[in-house]
């Protein structure tokens, strides 16, 4: 479990440095700790590897050895210590990544405390779908336990997703065409960037997607986030069946690469005020 969670958290850490011009100075985007989520995040990924190595090592090493036992049922070792601590860090790991996002008071969409619940509730949901197939796939006694909680964190998260979506369809945007230039008239409309083509504004801010298309996302991501994993789940946790869990764990992951997609293209850039539409 340790070596897959290692995996994933390998793979979030190298696609990280496809987001920089320079990859031999991302170090130093750790420099920044004091204001910037960025910063923090770049800390927090690293420290959360370090305790799960630590956590490996301890039950691999056999560091299971009760310490003290509370309420005389309770057993405290090393492993528990260290578990406990790589929690922090991972729910830490969340909220850091998440206000990135919510931090931004210009992307209206984003600055919202829903915005962090909703990275949380969807990240774990996903986690302790895959657990629950991992669990299935060794025949551990703990596919009911995950997979319980996998669908409840599915349906918080439905329901918090939920809320965002409609908080977001009757946002009032505080900017407009006729603020963005300073002229009041009634029907001011951006008909060309004032340039021939695209330019990193167009590549970076905009997603070039029509109303339909967004429309389309929502209801995959949807479908896919939500509803068909817990159908899969409701089907697969009593048998403990982990071609069917592995399967609920699989289309969330597609649905919530959709989320994502939409998460962005739905955010209404005020530099898009002058770059949106194309002469």
């Amino acid at each position: 479990g340790s070596v897959l969670s290692l995996a994933l958290l390998a793979a979030g850490l190298l696609a990280s440095f496809f987001h920089l011009g320079h990859p031999e100075r991302g170090w130093r985007a750790a420099s920044k700790w004091r204001t910037s989520w960025l910063s923090r995040e770049v800390i927090a990924l690293p420290a959360f590897m370090a305790l799960v190595v630590a956590f490996a090592a301890a039950h691999y090493l056999g560091w299971t050895q009760p310490w003290v036992v509370i309420k005389g049922h309770v057993p405290v070792d090393a492993s528990l210590v260290i578990g406990f601590l790589a929690s922090v860090v991972a729910f830490l790991l969340y909220f850091f990544t998440a206000m990135i996002y919510a931090s931004l008071r210009f992307l209206q969409e984003w600055h919202h405390w829903l915005t962090v619940v909703n990275y949380t509730l969807l990240g774990i949901a996903s986690g302790f779908l895959l657990t629950a197939a991992f669990a299935a796939w060794l025949g551990i006694d703990l596919v009911v336990f995950y997979g319980t909680w996998g669908g409840v964190f599915t349906l918080a998260a439905a329901v918090t997703r939920g809320a965002s979506l409609f908080r977001n369809a009757r946002i009032q945007p505080k900017s407009s065409a006729r603020t963005a230039i300073g002229v009041r008239h009634t029907q001011v409309q951006q008909r060309a960037q004032g340039f021939m083509g695209g330019s990193f504004n167009t590549r970076e801010f905009f997603h070039g997607a029509k109303p339909g298309q967004l429309r389309a996302v929502k209801q995959v991501f949807i479908v896919f986030a939500f509803v068909v994993p817990l159908v899969l789940l409701a089907l697969g946790r009593p048998a403990a069946s982990a071609p069917l869990l592995l399967a609920a764990f699989g289309v969330q992951y597609l649905g919530l690469l959709a989320e994502r997609w939409f998460f962005f293209a739905q955010a209404r850039h005020p530099q898009n005020l002058y770059y949106q539409a194309v002469s």
